[in-house]
């Protein structure tokens, strides 16, 4: 799941400043880039309401990128890596961040654990036409991640998660795949362990007063301070970005 703070940050961005307007924004390019020594397949999922882009998904070869033009309306959605894919055709089975065994998704989400970026684009009304983004462990871990706004106006730093925590996962949270001498390829949340109420922030604990840091989580900050880290986690760093003409996303950066 999407850090519900997040969600409410964009959303509240959204609704208070007018998500229907008639009028197209400027033009903006999306950047995707595989920094990783290995393939990756980038998937995207909009949000409800939102167009799907690029199919939902692709593949990127190591060291390379993927660049597509961004709505000219307001949009919102995540970006994610697929990593330790097979497949052939349409099908396409990954061991991390996987979509109902898809190569594009399609609006689907990824499978936990995987490392997302969040973003929404255009909001605010044309004059402002702010973007928003964040990075988020709160489903877990699988690649470093960064994002990364070209040419805006504004606060527009750079949000990121680098760390490898594949290297410095607690053994109760390493997902191993069951090929390759069982490497670990990922770094489960406590809520995809362990699947408590507690963990996962949910029925009585689904609020900002209950839903509280664990150590789990903050493993996950102390590695990435940056990142949102549990559902009612907060930004260690803000930001309010304007008509950038670009927004990387970079995996393994």
């Amino acid at each position: 799941m999407a850090s519900p703070k997040l969600l409410l940050l964009l959303a509240t961005s959204l609704l208070c400043c007018g998500l229907l307007v008639s009028a197209d924004y400027a033009p903006m390019t999306l950047t995707v880039v595989n920094n990783c020594a290995f393939p990756v397949w980038p998937g995207i999922q909009a949000n409800s309401g939102h167009d799907v882009l690029e199919g939902g998904g692709f593949f990127l070869p190591s060291l390379s990128h993927k660049s597509f033009p961004a709505p000219t309306r307001p949009w919102s959605g995540r970006i994610w890596a697929r990593t330790g894919c097979t497949g052939s055709g349409a099908q396409l089975h990954c061991a991390t961040g996987d979509c109902g065994g898809r190569l594009q998704c399609g609006g689907l989400g990824g499978a936990a654990p995987a490392t997302l970026a969040q973003v929404s684009l255009h909001h605010g009304g044309a004059q402002l036409d702010q973007a928003s983004y964040g990075v988020s462990v709160v489903d877990g871990f699988n690649v470093g991640l960064s994002v990364t706004p070209h040419e805006g106006r504004g606060t527009c730093p750079v949000l990121a998660c680098r760390a490898d925590l594949t290297r410095t996962c607690p053994a109760e949270l390493q997902l191993r795949s069951p090929a390759g001498g069982g490497a670990v390829v990922a770094c489960r949340s406590g809520c995809e362990a362990f699947r408590t109420d507690e963990l996962c922030c949910r029925n009585m604990y689904n609020s900002p007063r209950t839903c509280r840091a664990s150590k789990y989580s903050e493993f996950f900050k102390r590695e990435c301070p940056q990142a949102f880290t549990y559902a009612h986690d907060s930004p260690s760093l803000t930001h309010q970005c304007s008509a950038p003409r670009e927004l990387k996303v970079i995996f393994c950066h």
